[in-house]
C-alpha cells in the first residue's frame, strides 16, 4: 500500500536529485527508527513514506536560494523555513487518498509540517516544543539530522559517522528528543544504514 502518490516523488526528483536522494535516505532511517522504537507495524510503511516526501516543499523555493553555497541572508532563511509548510500544501493536496488511508494521511501530513520543530521549542513553523511535537516528526527530526550532516552539501563537506554522532549528542535534548536519539544511537551502529567511511561523501 501506498500513502503518497509516486508523481510526487517524481516531481522532486526532476527538480533537485540531491534532495530525492535525501528524502529516500530520510525514509528509510525513519522506518528503521521507528521499528527500533517499537512502533505497530502498520505505522512503518507510512512513517517511511512521510520521510520519502519530508523535503517536497523544497520544490517551490528558488534555485537562488536553494542552491546557494554561501550563507542565507534573514530574508532568505525565512524563505527555506517555507519549505515545510509548502510540504504540508503539497501532501495534504493528494486526490488519491481513500478513506482507509485518511487517518494515517493526517499524521504524515504533520509529520511534514513539523519535521523542524526542535525539542526545546526553538524549531518552526510552530515552536512546538517536547511531546508537542507529533511521535513521527521527532523521528523524522533525527533522520534527517543525520543523513543531511553525513552528505556533502554545496556549503560544506561531508562529517563523518562519528563526528555527525558527537554532534547530535551534543545537541540532544534541545535539538532532538533525548529518547528518540538514545534508540536512533544504539540501532544505527549495528545497521546497514550506518555511514561508513568511504561512503561519506554524498554528490
Amino acid at each position: 500500500m501506498h500513502y503518497v502518490d509516486r508523481a510526487i516523488h517524481v516531481a522532486t526528483e526532476e527538480r533537485d536529485e540531491h534532495t530525492a536522494r535525501h528524502d529516500f535516505s530520510v525514509g528509510y532511517l525513519a522506518e528503521a527508527l521507528g521499528q527500533a522504537m517499537r512502533l505497530p507495524e502498520n505505522e512503518l510503511v507510512p512513517l517511511r513514506e512521510a520521510g520519502f516526501v519530508h523535503d517536497v516543499g523544497k520544490i517551490g523555493i528558488p534555485d537562488k536560494i536553494l542552491l546557494n553555497p554561501g550563507k542565507l541572508d534573514a530574508e532568505e532563511w525565512e524563505i527555506i523555513k517555507s519549505h515545510s509548510l509548502r510540504g504540508e500544501r503539497i501532501i495534504a493536496a493528494q486526490s488519491n487518498l481513500s478513506c482507509e488511508k485518511a487517518g494515517t494521511a493526517v499524521e504524515i501530513v504533520r509529520a511534514v509540517r513539523h519535521h523542524h520543530e526542535h525539542y526545546d521549542g526553538s524549531g518552526y513553523p510552530d515552536g512546538l516544543k517536547g511531546d508537542e511535537i507529533p511521535l513521527w516528526a521527532r523521528i523524522l527530526l533525527v533522520a534527517d539530522c543525520y543523513d543531511a550532516l553525513t552528505q556533502r552539501r554545496v556549503y560544506r563537506s561531508a562529517a563523518s559517522h562519528e563526528e555527525t554522532m558527537a554532534i547530535m549528542n551534543a545537541e540532544c535534548g534541545a535539538f532532538s528528543d533525548p529518547k528518540c536519539f538514545e534508540v536512533f544511537a544504539r540501532m544505527i551502529e549495528t545497521s546497514p544504514l550506518k555511514v561508513r567511511p568511504e561512503s561519506a561523501q554524498g554528490v
